[in-house]
């Protein structure tokens, strides 16, 4: 990522600031249509869950122009999330679902550079989490 890219993400994601309780509910809801399958993962409160996600989206903004400072934030939740039944599958939807819900919170601010910076970040931490989450352990096995 480059410092570009690393402040668009930081500007896109403190316009979300404001919505970010209906931006969690679109992405839930988009969550839960393309991939019914992981509805069932979710047993707390939703709006607490919307909660965390926001808060573990800002720290990873905050973080991006030092990326070493958050693998090991990002790894410990990979391993966390494989406990709550999370598959490297389910990776993919969750990534159509975080850049849906961005288009649609973002409006016309929503450009095709910024699609790919959001896209870059999260193909890379999700590519590192599932690494952490399950080379690991099957290397265990």
């Amino acid at each position: 990522m480059n410092s570009d890219q690393v402040a668009l993400i930081q500007h896109s994601l403190a316009k979300v600031h404001p919505i970010s309780e209906e931006a969690a509910a679109l992405f839930y809801g988009r969550l839960f249509e393309i991939a019914p399958e992981v509805k069932p993962l979710f047993r707390g409160d939703m709006r607490e869950q919307g909660r965390k996600l926001m808060a573990t989206l800002a720290v990873i903004a905050g973080g991006l122009a030092d990326l070493a400072s958050i693998l090991p934030a990002a790894s410990a939740l990979a391993r966390t999330h494989v406990g709550y039944g999370v598959r490297a599958e389910h990776y993919g939807p969750v990534g159509v679902a975080l850049l849906w819900t961005l288009e649609r919170a973002l409006g016309a601010e929503w450009t095709t550079d910024l699609a790919a910076a959001w896209t870059d970040v999260y193909t890379l931490l999700s590519e590192y989490m599932i690494d952490e989450a399950y080379a690991h352990r099957a290397a265990a096995e």
